[in-house]
This record gives C-alpha cells, structure tokens and sequence, in this order.
C-alpha cells in the first residue's frame, strides 16, 4: 500500500498484510490511490483543513505503513505526537473521506488512507491480503433494501471476509 521506499509491514495475527494489485479481471480499486503523505496534504488543505506539524507527522506514519494498521500502531509510527493528538487526527481525516476505517473478521479495527469514495473491502483471513472494490449496484440494492424498511439510510460499511485467489 506505499507509494515510497522503506514501508515497514503490518502484522494481523502474525501474517503480513498486503494489497493485491489491480487486475483486468475484476474491477478493484488501485492498489494505494492516495500516492505520498504531500498529496494527501494538499486534499486537505484543498477542503479547508490546516496541516498542523502533528498532522504532518500523523500522515507521514500513515504512508509509510504497507497495509491497513491500528491507532495503537499508528502512535508508535509518530512517537512525537501525543495518543490524543492522533485519535483526534484520525477522526478528522476519517470526517474527511481521507481515511477509511475497515473492521476485520476478529472484530479488531483497523485504518488505510483513501483515495476517497465509497468502497468495500474483501478480506483474506488465510493470508490477510486486503481489496478494494465499489460496485453502485450493490449500493443501490443496499439502499432499495433500507428504503423498502423504512430505514433512513445515513451510510453503510461492507468487509467480506474468505480467502484469496492465491489461498484458495
């Protein structure tokens, strides 16, 4: 998921997590759409938002990172910037549509940079491999099913977890 040399790798449940690439098969997101930290930057200065030295330094972790990660590892990626500091910063970016917040098969939490729109994610729980994909249909089937309910959909959050073409 790093635009840059020397990333250092997630660990889930001991296996390394990594992106698959993009292939004519399936349409999938870009592997890492958000490119470097200075891009990711300039669309928040773009929306309005000031980028604070701490920000900076929060960003700079997130981009190094290889795979999806965890506040508490996202802290220790930016020892200098206080716990507080990066749980705020991660909700700002989160309201932002610059980070997406995943909920993986064990219940953990974990977070990515974006390159913003709305996607899904499918989730190996043999490798721990992590893919985007969007598909407006079933968006739409979602919605036609909370509008036949009733429900006022505000949003909605959708990880599939199996394995891989690679583990299967």
């Amino acid at each position: 998921m790093c635009t840059g040399s020397g990333c250092r790798a997630s660990r889930w449940h001991g296996r390394s997590l990594r992106r698959r690439v993009d292939t004519p098969e399936a349409p999938f997101l870009p592997s890492f759409p958000v490119g470097t930290s200075e891009e990711t930057a300039a669309r928040l200065t773009g929306s309005g938002l000031r980028i604070t030295a701490p920000r900076r330094a929060v960003l700079e972790a997130m981009a190094a990172f290889e795979a999806p990660f965890t506040i508490e590892e996202l802290s220790a990626a930016a020892p200098d910037v206080g716990r507080a500091t990066v749980f705020r910063t991660v909700k700002l970016l989160l309201e932002a549509d610059v980070v997406c917040r995943m909920v993986i098969e064990d219940g953990s939490v974990r977070y990515e940079l974006s390159g913003g729109g709305h996607h899904h994610h499918l989730i190996c729980g043999e490798c721990g491999a992590v893919r985007e994909f969007a598909d407006a249909g079933l968006d739409a089937l979602i919605q036609a099913n909370a509008a036949g309910a009733g429900f006022s959909l505000d949003g909605h959050s959708l990880e599939l977890y199996g394995r891989c073409a690679a583990c299967s």
